[in-house]
């Protein structure tokens, strides 16, 4: 509490320090929009807009601020016409006030910083750690300060501060905010990192900065996130220049007029740009920061949902359609007790030519990093362990044409699961349950062709053990990734025992405009391996070229590898915010595939060796639509499959 104390004597006094009058300095920034998707928003996020801005900025005592746009351009990956608070296109000056805002007040309003002069009688306060800054002129003792309100029920901050020890003065401040801070009700989370550098041997002024604001739908609980995310640099300061105080009327942040802003000269295009500073070896993760505030925040909830709404895990669940269901509409619900660590999930549907009513329940409970979900479910399910199309798509194709890429069997049972993350990318879960499985027949009728027979799948009751470690890449991993999963499964039930293991992974590398993708999973079964657990491979989505789900069994492999490289073409106007854009990207690609221990019953079989395809793919509608064709190697077949891109699947 005297660093404390003293950090707060120190910001009051800083105002007063009249060896500072004014400076200005230069920031260069991005604000980038994305979108998340996906069950459980795994995924890293997607760029859909990238805004480069270059600002002047001014400060002069006691407190007055002006910063003016004078570079500024902008890429858009996807259309939208999405308008930022002009509070999100500057840098954050003196840490912000004694009372926060942001987006004019709209998104955060009035939230009493920790180090106001009634920020000590509002917050609780622990000394955690300390490290030392390595600068030019001399090292620095830095004390890292964790602060927490005393009452989570009213609008305050949750985070870090790190002091100089010598002089208490702020140097980085991490944090984000109480659920009631937030006035938007589709704000998720805020958070912010402002990082401070020495200046003169003196002077802690803002030398790096990030913001994260996630926002989600308003109406509707859909696996799907907005993210606006900020970035900047302040360098380049002169002190004591004389600035007059009529520099400082009108806005705190204004643009310079389009003549101005249009001779500014950018050194390198903004794609390299975009990728300099957008890939996973960040100067901060912001991941990192919330899973720190989130363990200190222990039992409260810091999101700003909405405590109860209509709630779905994809459009799917709304209205789809199969062989075995049928035309199968659908509803649920998402309640969060007082807006506290529970969450409740419910959904059912019902199957017009099946005549079944399929459901799911679940309640989960968050504590820091750790999560029990306890959930029952009866629902149809597909015995591939990864999608091999958009759900939506499956659904009108399945309904128009006959083609229903899928192999179903009915689910029947009730699990707990506990799982720990670890860092930002990392989670530990063991889930324990039963589970009945029935095989089904096909039901539905097409309005053109006829359905294959949907093979028998149901093995029985069991009793389900899985361990699973997983690792997800960076969020905005433009420059390069790796994600993976290892699963471990044991299931005891029918007279038998069984052992099931299965890994795989993704990694991509960007080579200057181009990009390398690979791609593979492995797995094997013990010999009483229910066939309902088999691992299937062929046609779309794995080895285009082959007959879909020709190859299978008790154990499988599939690797792909390939290279995505942008090409210019033509652009088609949507609209007044939308084109088609102005490139497409061609993947040429290797697959190939290897199954044995084969099935009875069933259509895939053990693949006699391995089954190598190649092909090309493209992309097309700023990467939303894909065209692949492929052709095996060991056969005689050429595969062909349109659809769309794999991570908009989840949504759908």
């Amino acid at each position: 509490m005297t660093l404390v104390t003293r950090g707060v004597a120190r910001r009051a006094a800083q105002q007063a320090d009249s060896t500072l009058l004014d400076f200005r300095a230069r920031a260069h920034g991005f604000v980038f929009f994305l979108g998340q998707l996906g069950e459980g928003l795994a995924e890293p996020p997607r760029l859909i807009k990238s805004d480069q801005l270059v600002l002047e900025v001014y400060w002069k005592a006691p407190n007055y601020s002006k910063q003016r746009i004078v570079g500024w351009r902008d890429r858009l990956d996807l259309p939208t016409d999405i308008r930022y608070h002009r509070d999100h296109l500057g840098v954050v000056q003196n840490n912000f006030a004694d009372r926060i805002r942001l987006g004019h007040g709209d998104e955060v309003r009035d939230v009493p910083h920790p180090l106001a002069p009634q920020g000590p009688t509002l917050y609780d306060y622990a000394l955690v750690d300390s490290i030392t800054l390595e600068l030019p002129r001399r090292e620095v003792r830095v004390f890292e300060v964790l602060v927490r309100p005393k009452d989570f029920s009213a609008p305050r901050v949750v985070g870090s501060l790190y002091f100089d020890a010598a002089t208490a003065e702020l140097v980085i401040f991490r944090f984000s905010f109480t659920r009631v801070a937030y006035l938007d009700e589709t704000l998720e989370d805020i958070t912010i990192v402002l990082e401070n550098g020495l200046w003169e041997g003196r002077y802690w002024l803002p030398t790096r900065q990030e913001i994260e604001i996630r926002r989600r739908t308003k109406w509707l609980d859909l696996p799907a996130r907005g993210i606006i995310r900020g970035r900047w640099e302040i360098q380049d300061y002169a002190f004591n220049q004389g600035l007059s105080s009529r520099l400082f009327l009108g806005p705190e942040i204004v643009a310079a007029p389009p003549a101005v802003r249009d001779t500014f000269v950018w050194t390198v295009p903004i794609e390299a740009a975009i990728r300099e500073v957008a890939g996973p070896a960040m100067t901060f993760d912001l991941e990192d920061v919330r899973g720190q505030i989130t363990e200190m925040a222990g039992p409260h909830v810091l999101s700003g949902l909405a405590t109860a709404r209509p709630g779905i895990g994809s459009i799917s669940e709304l209205l789809h359609f199969n062989k075995v269901e049928g035309l199968a509409p659908g509803a649920g619900w998402v309640v969060r007790p007082g807006g506290g660590p529970v969450e409740i999930r419910g959904w059912a549907s019902f199957g017009v030519s099946d005549r079944r009513a399929k459901g799911r329940l679940s309640v989960q409970y968050t504590t820091g990093a750790v999560t029990l979900t306890v959930r029952g479910a009866r629902q149809v399910r597909d015995v591939g362990d990864d999608p091999v199309v958009a759900p939506a798509l499956n659904s009108i194709l399945a309904q128009e044409a006959g083609k229903d890429y899928g192999h179903y069997f009915l689910s029947e049972g009730a699990d707990a699961t506990v799982r720990r993350g670890f860092g930002s990318r990392g989670g530990l879960s063991l889930t324990a349950g039963v589970q009945r499985t029935t095989s089904l027949e096909v039901r539905a009728t097409a309005a053109h062709g006829t359905f294959d027979p949907n093979p028998p799948l149901g093995s029985g009751l069991f009793g389900v053990g899985r361990l699973a470690l997983q690792r997800r890449s960076a969020e905005l991993a433009v420059r390069g990734g790796i994600s993976g999963q290892v699963v471990v499964e044991a299931g005891a039930g029918e007279g038998v025992q069984y052992l099931r293991l299965r890994g795989g992974g993704r990694a991509h590398v960007t080579l200057g405009a181009t990009r390398v993708l690979v791609r593979g999973w492995a797995g094997w079964g013990s010999a009483d391996l229910p066939v309902h657990r088999s691992f299937v491979l062929g046609g779309r989505a794995t080895l285009v070229g082959e007959p879909f789900r020709a190859w299978g069994g008790r154990y499988a492999a599939l690797g792909t590898v390939e290279w995505q490289v942008p090409v210019p073409f033509f652009a088609i106007p949507l609209g007044p915010f939308a084109s088609t854009g102005r490139e497409i990207v061609l993947a040429p690609f290797v697959a190939a595939g290897w199954a044995g221990g084969g099935f009875p019953a069933v259509p895939w079989q053990p693949s006699d060796g391995v089954r190598p395809v190649i092909g090309l793919g493209v992309e097309w509608f700023h990467r939303v639509l894909r065209a692949d064709v492929g052709v095996s190697l060991r056969g005689e077949g050429v595969g062909v499959t349109v659809g769309l891109r794999r991570d908009l699947w989840g949504i759908l």
